[in-house]
C-alpha cells in the first residue's frame, strides 16, 4: 500500500506531521514506529519499511517539532519534556486512531530520537513490544 501523509495533535494543541504506511498484507494489528535523528525528518526514515520487509506491520514515522512538515523553527521545541510528551502523544494517537495495542508496537529510533524514546520509556513505562535504540549518547 502507498504511504499516507497525516497530522496528529499534541497535548498543547500543536499539529505534528507523520507518515503512515499500512501493512502490505492488509494486517491492522501491529506497528513499527520510526523516530528520526536530530537533523532529519520522517521522509528519511521510511526506507526502513522497505528494508525490513515485514509485510504484516504498519509503519509510522513522525516529523518532530521544527523538522520536515511539522511547525517550528529548525529543531525548535519548548523543552525536552515537551518532546518526550510528544512521543507519548504520537503513540497514543496510533493506539486510538488505528486500534493497535501497545504490546503490538515496536519502536526504532536513532540519535536524538533514541534519546527521546529512552526517556519516554523511563518516564511513561509503556507496555510496548520492543524498542531498538541507536545513539552515540548511549
Amino acid at each position: 500500500m502507498s504511504e499516507q501523509q497525516k497530522y496528529f495533535y499534541t497535548q498543547d494543541g500543536t499539529s505534528l506531521f507523520y507518515r503512515y504506511r499500512p501493512a502490505a498484507d492488509g494486517s491492522s494489528d501491529k506497528a513499527i514506529v520510526l523516530f528520526h535523528r536530530g537533523h532529519e525528518h520522517s521522509g528519511r526514515m521510511m526506507f526502513v519499511a522497505d528494508e525490513l520487509g515485514f509485510d504484516d506491520f504498519a509503519y509510522f514515522a513522525w516529523d518532530a517539532r521544527g523538522h520536515g512538515y511539522s511547525p517550528g523553527e529548525r529543531g525548535d521545541s519548548p523543552s525536552i519534556s515537551t518532546s518526550v510528551s510528544d512521543v507519548d502523544d504520537f503513540i497514543r494517537h496510533i493506539q486510538s486512531e488505528y486500534g493497535i495495542k501497545p504490546e503490538n508496537i515496536c519502536v526504532i529510533a536513532q540519535s536524538v530520537g533514541a534519546v527521546l524514546v529512552s526517556t519516554w520509556l523511563h518516564d511513561y513505562a509503556p507496555k510496548i513490544r520492543c524498542a531498538v535504540l541507536a545513539s552515540p549518547a548511549f
